[in-house]
């Protein structure tokens, strides 16, 4: 190959490392690369998701107001939260009628007001979910 000027690589600029792959890594993934990305990398672009490890702990809330409205829609003064999957009762807005609410957590607040409006508040001892290990 002596004299050549490509040593057998065909064009001049060939064979340069990786100059000739158009960009390092990803470059490209978008505009001159956009068919290796269909094909070998479609989930490249895009939402993946991501669930903080805290996430799993967090307690579903529900509201004083949500469940007197809640009430009103079941035509019910009894109501099983625990069994609808709520864990903790919180004392937002106010509640007028008498409800007998049954539920593994509630706040002082809570408690306060249910008992203010002549209600009963049950607490139960396992949230869902929880001691149901197969």
């Amino acid at each position: 190959m002596r004299g050549s000027w490509t040593h057998g690589y065909g064009e001049k600029k060939r064979h340069r490392g990786k100059g000739t792959h158009g960009g390092r890594g990803h470059g490209g993934m978008h505009k001159h690369k956009w068919s290796f990305t269909v094909k070998y990398a479609p989930d490249h672009f895009g939402y993946k998701g991501f669930r903080p490890p805290q996430s799993a702990e967090r307690e579903n809330v529900i509201n004083l107001d949500a469940v007197e409205k809640l009430a009103k829609k079941l035509g019910k003064k009894d109501l099983n939260l625990t069994e609808m999957g709520y864990t903790k009762l919180l004392a937002r807005g106010d509640i007028s009628s008498a409800l007998h609410i049954t539920i593994a957590k509630a706040s002082e607040k809570a408690k306060q007001a249910v008992k203010e409006a002549k209600g009963k508040l049950i607490l139960s001892e396992k949230p869902p979910g929880e001691g149901e290990k197969e």
